[in-house]
């Protein structure tokens, strides 16, 4: 165990930075934030290092006396900590080394837990293991018999038991694909999913009780998609979004592999010319409509700057999906006008364009006003209410 008799004091400081930030509300969580040592979770974390484009990570460790201070600064800050380095290349094409695992930033944790509303008894899956330190948070709260928790990384798995042990917590730990669940332990008040998924697994829903809740990271891709927190009823799951955004790494499971596809060659030489006047460039900035997009196209959609051939910087911006149809936009002119220049089977842009009028036209719906329901075959957001109109199947 690592020896600090002030971390007590560090613990509630950040309790009371997530009071304050209205991320932490309930008496019982207030306790367990005060209680549990993160510390002892991650005793060392990665800090990414950019320079002259080149990215690497710096190990910050409670071993080193050169990196002890950081990493004690670290660890008790209310931010996600990358605790594991893996190979991307299997989820984003091109990538190389990144995060294939981290502790999540305290006030994303409590936020989840008190979504949740776990109550005295309740029996609670987590899906993704990682550290352990919401495990612990939930043992704390709900004792040992009442706490599972699976990983399909075994080394994870190991620590994070080593860990919890040590603190005399003994939640039930199994190393699994988290698809599956933990059926021989169901059936469960709530599950939490502490990884993004494609689509929520229907065993999810067969190992939670009626009336019992499921909350997870649905990514319709890499970076399209919110919490959302589903009720179990009798044939279905369903629910609305959060209103705040959160990201998580993606459940690794052969289940949602695909295939990484590299985008299409663009060339303006063969593409169809047009005009725009829509001025929102940066779509992926906007997290709703982003989704939208993904609802209204399938499918992920690829983005980027073109190189400038004059200046060798970022150019135009680019938008491609994997059936090789692709758009590319200038830079506006003085009233506004930008060209496009659209290639492959499908008019790229003129569709992004049509799922932006729907937006705009229903008021720019945040978060909240989508919804999603889940029967073992189907899978369907909504926008307002399951009947409104607006469905869009996706899965």
């Amino acid at each position: 165990m690592i020896v600090d008799n002030g971390w007590t004091n560090r613990a509630a400081a950040l309790r009371d930075e997530l009071v304050a930030a209205g991320k932490l509300t309930s008496p019982e969580w207030q306790a367990a934030v005060s209680a549990v040592p993160r510390h002892e979770f991650v005793p060392e974390f990665y800090e990414r290092v950019s320079n002259s484009g080149t990215v690497s990570w710096e190990l910050l460790s409670a071993s080193s006396p050169e990196t002890r201070e950081r990493w004690w600064n670290g660890v008790w800050a209310n931010t996600s900590l990358v605790t594991q380095l893996g190979d991307l290349s299997r989820w984003e094409p091109g990538a190389n080394t990144g995060p294939s695992s981290s502790s999540s930033a305290p006030s994303l944790m409590t936020r989840m837990l008190e979504a949740l509303d776990i109550r005295d008894g309740h029996r609670v899956l987590e899906i993704g293991t990682g550290t352990g330190y919401n495990a612990a948070l939930l043992n704390h709260r709900l004792g040992d018999h009442n706490v599972f928790s699976v990983d399909v990384d075994a080394g994870l798995v190991d620590s994070a038991r080593d860990r919890l042990a040590a603190l005399g917590y003994r939640p039930t730990l199994a190393t699994v694909d988290g698809v599956a669940g933990l059926p021989e332990h169901a059936p469960y008040d709530r599950i939490i999913a502490t990884c993004a998924v494609s689509r929520v697994p229907w065993c999810w829903a067969e190992q939670t009780r009626q009336g019992g809740r499921i909350l997870v990271d649905l990514k319709v891709s890499a970076s399209a998609g919110n919490l959302v927190l589903l009720r179990r009823e009798a044939d279905r799951l369903e629910g609305r979004f959060g209103s705040g955004y959160a990201t998580f790494m993606h459940m690794r499971t052969p289940a949602f592999d695909v295939e990484p596809q590299a985008g299409p060659e663009r060339d303006r030489a063969d593409a169809r010319h047009a005009t725009t006047t829509l001025r929102q460039e940066r779509l992926w900035e906007h997290p709703p409509l982003w989704f939208l997009l993904h609802l209204w196209q399938r499918g992920r959609i690829g983005f980027g700057y073109a190189m400038d051939q004059d200046t060798g910087g970022p150019g135009p911006v680019f938008f491609s999906t994997e059936d090789g149809s692709w758009c590319e936009l200038s830079t506006a002119d003085a009233d506004g006008t930008r060209e496009v220049w659209e290639g492959g089977p499908r008019r790229l842009w003129s569709s992004i364009e049509t799922a932006m009028e729907c937006w705009h036209q229903q008021g720019e719906p945040g978060w909240d006003r989508f919804g999603l329901t889940v029967t073992p075959r189907h899978h369907t957001i909504w926008l307002d209410a399951p009947d409104s109109g607006h469905n869009w199947p996706i899965g």
